[in-house]
């Protein structure tokens, strides 16, 4: 199935689409997540890289009922959007440039896939995060360090992407960002 998509990715991985998704993550880092944040006064679970119950549970209570209900909506809708449009722009940014850095042959072409690690473990954190804004004013320990598990893994996948992204940019650069065959 990992090979399946990451051959879709470099059949359709072209500069023009790389160029539509990175608009979308500059819009949505420029507007729609920091107004989202301006309404949070202790910030978005999302943003911690991990986090323990009783740390998670004071966020939940000090956003109070409005808040969780913003918070909660935003989880089921913004962060069901942006997760998809930030996996598309990792993979085919780092797909298209694999393809100028290394040959089409290299094992390295199908770690064009890694940013759907951070997707799926994402769209896993929203569901432990809207779960716990919900059942507030329980407090269940459980629920609260699986979430945290689920948010520190999609970090690491994140990193990842990050590195292979600058990994391929200076590859191809290296190869003057002309196609290998």
């Amino acid at each position: 199935m990992l090979d399946k998509l990451s051959a879709t990715l470099r059949k359709f991985a072209s500069g023009w689409l790389v160029l539509v998704f990175l608009a979308g993550e500059i819009f949505f880092n420029a507007v729609i997540l920091p107004a989202q944040q301006a309404k949070m006064e202790t910030g978005p679970i999302d943003l911690n890289l991990f986090y323990t119950p009783e740390k998670v549970y004071s966020m939940v209570e000090s956003y109070g009922e409005a808040g969780r209900a913003n918070y909660r909506l935003f989880e089921l809708t913004g962060d069901i959007i942006y997760p998809i449009v930030y996996t598309l722009f990792f993979s085919l940014a780092i797909t298209w440039l694999f393809q100028r850095g290394f040959a089409s042959n290299s094992a390295m072409q199908k770690y064009n896939v890694v940013p759907f690690g951070a997707w799926l473990f994402d769209l896993f954190e929203n569901l432990g995060i809207v779960t716990m804004l919900s059942v507030f004013p329980s407090t269940p320990a459980l629920l609260a360090w699986v979430t945290a598990v689920f948010t520190f893994i999609k970090w690491m996948f994140a990193i990842a992407s990050i590195v292979l992204l600058l990994t391929g940019l200076v590859k191809a650069a290296m190869n003057g960002f002309k196609k290998k065959a």
